[in-house]
């Protein structure tokens, strides 16, 4: 019965990827032109695959809302203004809650663009422009529960997303700002400045300072680095954890050293604009864990490591 359930609902959307042709192009169209919002409506089954069919034309660049039709005629008909579009869905066509309001509508002028399985219904009549959702039969044996048709619903309302999304030039970044608690609105929103440490926790010395105090100052700030920098604040070196193991290592006796002396020069640097993911790239690309932070003028405002970024969740 599964298979079945499966190969019906396969055969609904293939009889509805046949029959998509002009209809469809005005509706993208139609929306396109609207200076207002999509209002989606809907009831039942047909209401709750409204309901995802506006929140994901909301989340891809269509501003997008969903009124319930029973609702409309109690009130909410208030918030569908004449620069918004209607997108109403019904597999039947003659929802008493729904072709209640069709009149309203009409007399607003407000453009209506009909889902249903039936053109010769009330809500194909009254609507601009009729989107076909007709399937042969229901998965349901009874061939009544709603199945086949709001599956091929909720295809056709992701087919209109995606179409107005490309038609857009909706990019990733546009999906971010949208999406700003999730991971790609974290990688795509997300600017060093965020995440840095700034401030009295960037650890930094003047180079001519000595390797006793430069390691005070290291182990004081915990990021097992310190910025070697000129008065006026530019950055002239880095001295690490590994720097340290690299000097031991050459039997140098460190104490009469200053950091001038055992800092690496021209360090990996990001600047504050950066998005975060980008100093996590630049950081793998150089296998460091530690990476010092310039403001435009290349002076030093902050410091970033990898447990920062993990802790913005970055990475």
């Amino acid at each position: 019965m599964a298979r079945q359930t499966l190969e019906i609902e396969s055969q609904a959307l293939q009889g509805l990827r046949a029959r998509l042709g002009g209809e469809f192009a005005q509706a993208v169209q139609a929306v396109l032109r609207c200076a207002g919002r999509v209002v989606v409506t809907g009831m039942g089954k047909s209401g709750h695959v409204g309901r995802k069919i506006a929140a994901t034309l909301a989340s891809t660049g269509t501003p997008a809302m969903f009124v319930h039709p029973a609702e409309a005629s109690h009130g909410d008909l208030g918030m569908i203004t004449p620069q918004d579009l209607v997108l109403a869905i019904s597999n039947s066509g003659e929802s008493d809650e729904l072709t209640a309001i069709l009149p309203v509508l009409k007399r607003l002028f407000i453009p209506l663009v009909a889902m249903t399985g039936r053109r010769e219904s009330t809500l194909a009549r009254h609507a601009d422009i009729v989107l076909d959702t007709s399937v042969p039969k229901e998965a349901c044996p009874l061939n009544l529960a709603p199945t086949a048709s709001t599956t091929a619903q909720l295809a056709l309302g992701d087919a209109l997303a995606v179409a107005l999304l490309d038609a857009r030039g909706f990019k990733e970044e546009d999906f971010a700002r949208s999406h700003p608690g999730g991971a790609l609105g974290r990688k795509l929103l997300t600017h060093v400045r965020d995440v840095m440490r700034s401030g009295p926790l960037v650890p930094r010395v003047a180079p001519g300072t000595s390797f006793t105090e430069m390691m005070r100052e290291m182990s004081a700030k915990g990021l097992g680095a310190t910025a070697v920098v000129d008065d006026d604040g530019r950055v002239l070196g880095i001295f690490t954890d590994g720097d340290l193991r690299r000097w031991i290592e050459k039997g140098a006796d460190l104490r009469t050293m200053t950091a001038e002396q055992v800092m690496t020069r021209q360090p990996k640097l990001v600047r504050e604009d950066e998005l975060a993911v980008e100093a996590a790239d630049l950081m793998e690309e150089a296998r460091i864990t530690s990476v010092l932070v310039v403001d435009a003028a290349g002076r030093l405002v902050g410091a970033l490591n990898t447990h920062d970024l993990m802790r913005a969740k970055v990475i």
